[in-house]
């Protein structure tokens, strides 16, 4: 399991979102964006109400310049039907062998658990956090 800290340079990721394209850090560091990069375990599950917070939290995220991009172990069809669903704004990535989640230390008994980070645009983590505070994005200067 990686142990990360605040300060370190954030592990380089590549996944597939819900539509078959490849997604990776490096882009986000390339347009000097930070990242809000959050696990979860299953779509459309109890937990699902999470992904509804980030939606719903979306435009504050947006205004304080960082994207949100959600990591399960789902598959494509799962979160395809699930961002349609909830009208979720952002990116959903499929993690199915949990390559992602235990590449950032995000351990589950069974499923990958609950994790939060936020990347600042160089691609340090600047927080690591169980809930999101939308109101620390706004305050940060990532």
């Amino acid at each position: 399991m990686t142990k990360l800290k605040v300060g370190n340079i954030a592990p380089d990721f590549e996944a597939k979102n819900y539509l078959g394209q490849i997604v990776t850090l490096k882009e986000f560091k390339e347009k000097s964006q930070p990242i809000v990069l959050y696990f979860y375990p299953k779509d459309n599950s109890p937990e699902c109400q999470k992904s509804c917070e980030f939606r719903d939290k979306y435009q504050k995220s947006i205004e304080a310049g960082a994207e949100v991009i959600g990591v399960s172990s789902d598959g494509e069809d799962s979160h395809k039907s699930f961002v349609s669903k909830y009208s979720l704004p952002f990116t959903l990535l499929t993690d199915k062998h949990s390559k992602l989640a235990k590449l950032y230390g995000v351990n589950g008994i069974l499923l990958p658990g609950r994790k939060t980070f936020i990347i600042d645009k160089h691609g340090f983590m600047a927080v690591f956090m169980m809930v999101y505070s939308v109101q620390l994005l706004m305050s940060m200067n990532l």
